[in-house]
């Protein structure tokens, strides 16, 4: 592992110590001074943002392309607040806002393109937001909003917003295309170009990227292929402008689950055989599932194919000056998603072989008087010390989203008021088929057979397995959810003086949500006709004893939500670059899809999460210096708990949270712009609150005050960066990520140690030509950003299941600016 970390590095000085030209243009520097810039994201119109009273982090183009971020993940990581677990992959990661607990996803926020969602609900399940967007240089910058106004402009988001802005054309035509390669595998390329069309008045964007990697994880086959295309055409006019777009991804990802560690005292070490910064169980040799089905046909499936969405967006604006000082903005979206959805879950933490095969049911085996186990590739005999129950879970999901937000404007001498209506409708079909697969324990997986020796092969019985897969299509689900929303809004800002205003905010959700569910039956193979390898029938294995087949009986419920949020704040300017800030908002997250799967038959057992919080703030910004801090405060209450595990079950469990939190975020210029620090970090106190009650198994639990799972209680992000001429810089990034409990029972069975990740890199800028390279992780660390939510812990082991962040590795770039 330092080996590696070591040459890694070596490269990285060896490419840019050997470049000695110099150049008269100085490189960008890495932030844009803040004292200027104007925000649009959570505020009726655009503001400065040290006039704006919330909580906003920003990002321009050039601050993007220099992080070069490995994923939108990574990117949001600078944002202090957020709480990011990046361990994923390209997509699927988690974020939590200001320490709201849930099973992942973008539960508490919204993730918008242009002010509008990348889709109504960024925490379907299996339907991260980070799913159907990608960073590219289509990107014209990044505006994250913490709490604050998230629930007057977005539905279920107290958490925040995350918007990215896209690239518009100009009079003047100009462009970036990149060339990018890796120590993995990495080939891609990124283009965008705008322009005018009609000097003036009609104006063009294109762009997007193609890609193609092994992944740092050794998979054996590509990882990540594909990629975006994005276009918009818009046209200004006297009073307003139009403007129409169009987004195609294509994209397919690998999902990256936890893998098997060794608790050694407070730290993880690795599992023996297996690599914990490149090893995983999504490998080439057990990536194939095909398999014929009660119901008739065959189920097949490819790893290879990961998360794969095919997104089509299609969209327009519309801005027209009334008069009167009135104006109208309109934007309207269709969004149409179809996504394959394949990974390899882990059931649990790996087992001696033995011990699996021999100990009665009641211990988790088999109860097996005689084993054998055997590499279904070649039929050779083995006799692994561990063997690894994995889930080959797949997901196939079509989506719709047609949305469309309508806004009046009226601006008066003292402020402005915006009253508005937001309408969207959104559906999402889905079918699950999930069989677990028997494979040996180690980073490169083989399927394994596991039989009865001391039987024949044309016994009842025989076998537990069918070429590998020891529970055939034990799990199907069809099932559907869709959403009406009809929202109205209104906010005021008012200016009591030059330097004091004053915000306030309603919005009033009458939302719909209705779906079904079909039942399930089960059956075996064994008077199918069909035989297990041309010569014994599905009688001679268990692998089928216990299929799922679809019914015809569908359980429909609906569920309405007849909510109000709102939002009372002021700001206050000391100076020029000098403000304070405080804000009250009060917001909801209605019930999440599993919630209502759990409950169709008794919906009243869930209900909507209300939020409440209250910040202030210190902002200061200077053409050098910046800096905000951020006091905030939270309550939730219920908060619902809803993990799928690895048998398809999830638990049903409402907690209700409290959370007193700091977040700082500063940049600074030093010694004639020859350095740079940009910094952001957490400090919080997530607790819950009256969390009692019974587990599935009948026992009771008091986690009153207990610490909210997987969040920090500590986090932050410095990055300092050295201008060393005016043309070469270099880097350092460290993240640091505390301690956390991956069960609300805070055990100490259970904890996840705190991780430091170092990044580092360098930059030339030849004129209008910029190299790069940069480095995540060079120093190899095994960082758990999450344990495994459907299997905690392995009784009796020091054996744990978690998801470490990527290895050591280094990406290369080129990139030109015309």
């Amino acid at each position: 592992m330092k080996k590696r970390s070591i040459f890694l590095m070596a490269a990285t000085a060896t490419l840019y110590f050997n470049n000695a030209y110099a150049q008269e243009t100085p490189q960008d520097s890495i932030k844009t001074s803040s004292i200027d810039q104007i925000v649009i994201t959570g505020n009726s119109g655009p503001k400065k943002k040290i006039e704006s009273s919330t909580a906003i982090s920003t990002f321009t183009a050039k601050e993007i392309q220099k992080q070069n971020p490995i994923s939108a993940a990574a990117l949001l990581q600078r944002v202090p607040g957020f709480a990011v677990e990046t361990s994923g992959g390209e997509v699927g990661n988690n974020l939590f806002a200001r320490g709201i607990p849930s099973a992942g996803a973008y539960e508490f926020v919204q993730v918008q393109e242009d002010g509008l969602p990348v889709f109504e609900d960024g925490a379907l399940q299996f339907a991260n937001a980070d799913n159907f967007f990608r960073v590219d240089n289509t990107v014209s910058r990044l505006e994250a909003l913490r709490g604050g106004s998230g629930s007057i402009y977005a539905n279920n988001s107290p958490g925040g917003l995350i918007n990215f802005i896209s690239k518009e054309g100009s009079n003047d035509f100009k462009g970036t295309a990149k060339l990018e390669t890796s120590t993995y595998g990495l080939m891609r390329t990124d283009m965008n170009v705008g322009g005018a069309l009609v000097k003036d008045k009609l104006f063009f964007n294109v762009g997007g990227f193609y890609r193609t990697d092994n992944g740092i994880r050794k998979t054996g086959f590509r990882a990540n292929n594909g990629g975006q295309i994005r276009m918009n055409l818009k046209y200004v006019f006297d009073k307003g402008y139009a403007k129409v777009y169009y987004k195609k991804l294509d994209d397919r990802n690998t999902f990256y689950l936890p893998i098997p560690l060794l608790q050694d005292g407070d730290k993880l070490k690795e599992f023996p055989g297996f690599d914990a910064n490149y090893g995983t169980y999504s490998y080439r040799g057990i990536s194939q599932l095909n398999i014929p089905q009660a119901g008739g046909g065959f189920f097949k499936r490819d790893l290879e194919n990961g998360i794969h969405p095919k997104v089509d967006v299609v969209g327009a604006e519309f801005k027209y000056d009334l008069g009167n000082n009135f104006s109208v903005l309109n934007k309207t979206r269709y969004t149409n998603i179809n996504m394959e959805y394949t990974g390899m879950f882990p059931a649990g933490a790996p087992k001696l072989a033995s011990d699996y095969a021999t100990k009665p049911a009641s211990e988790g085996g088999l109860g097996m008087s005689n084993y054998q186990y055997s590499l279904v590739s070649n039929g050779a005999i083995v006799n692994p010390q561990y063997i690894q129950k994995l889930g080959f879970w797949a997901i196939d999901k079509q989506m719709n989203n047609f949305v469309n937000d309508l806004q009046f404007n009226y601006k008066f001498d003292k402020g402005s008021v915006t009253a508005g209506f937001y309408k969207s409708n959104w559906k999402s079909h889905q079918y699950w088929n999930w069989s677990n697969v028997l494979a040996t324990a180690s980073d490169k997986p083989e399927l394994l057979n596991l039989v009865n020796p001391s039987m024949s092969p044309s016994d009842t019985g025989y076998s537990q397995t069918y070429n590998g897969v020891k529970d055939m299509s034990f799990l199907i689900r069809d099932s559907q959810i869709q959403g009406s929303l009809n929202d109205a809004y209104l906010n005021f800002d008012y200016n009591v003086t030059e330097d004091l205003s004053l915000n306030a905010g309603m919005r009033y959700s009458r939302d719909y949500y209705k779906g079904y569910g079909v039942n399930t039956t089960t059956a075996n193979l064994n008077n199918s006709g069909l035989t297990t390898d041309g010569t014994h029938s599905f009688a001679t294995t268990t692998a089928d004893d216990n299929m799922a087949v679809l019914g015809n009986k569908y359980t429909y419920w609906n569920y309405d939500i007849n909510k109000v949020s709102y939002t009372l704040a002021a700001n206050y300017k000391l100076n020029k670059g000098n403000a304070v800030y405080a804000r009250f908002s009060h917001g909801f997250r209605s019930p999440n899809e599993e919630a209502y799967y759990n409950n169709m038959s008794d919906l009243s057992a869930i209900k909507a999460v209300d939020t409440n919080q209250l910040e202030v703030g210190y902002k200061y910004y200077s053409r050098t210096f910046d800096i905000g801090i951020i006091p905030f405060y939270s309550t939730l209450k219920n908060l619902s708990f809803t993990d799928v595990f690895s048998d398809g079950t999830s638990e049903n469990k409402f907690a209700n949270t409290t959370n007193f939190g700091v977040e700082i975020e500063g940049y600074t210029r030093l010694f004639n712009n020859i350095l740079e620090v940009t910094f952001n970090g957490t400090i919080q106190n997530p607790k819950y609150k009256d969390f009692v009650g019974k587990n599935a198994d009948g026992t009771t639990f008091d986690y009153d005050g207990n610490t909210v799972r997987r969040m920090p209680k500590f986090y932050f992000n410095i990055s300092p960066a050295v201008n060393i001429t005016k043309e070469w810089r270099a880097y350092v990034s460290m993240n640091y990520y505390g301690k956390r409990f991956q069960n609300e029972g805070n055990t100490d069975d259970n904890v996840l140690p705190s991780f430091t990740e170092v990044g580092a890199g360098m930059s030339y800028q030849l004129g209008k030509i910029r190299f790069a390279v940069d480095g995540t992780n060079i120093f190899n660390t095994i960082g758990i950003t999450e344990g495994d939510p459907r299997s905690q812990t392995a009784a009796g082991t020091n054996i744990r299941m978690a998801r470490p962040i990527m290895g050591a590795a280094a990406r290369a770039s080129i990139t030109l600016d015309f």
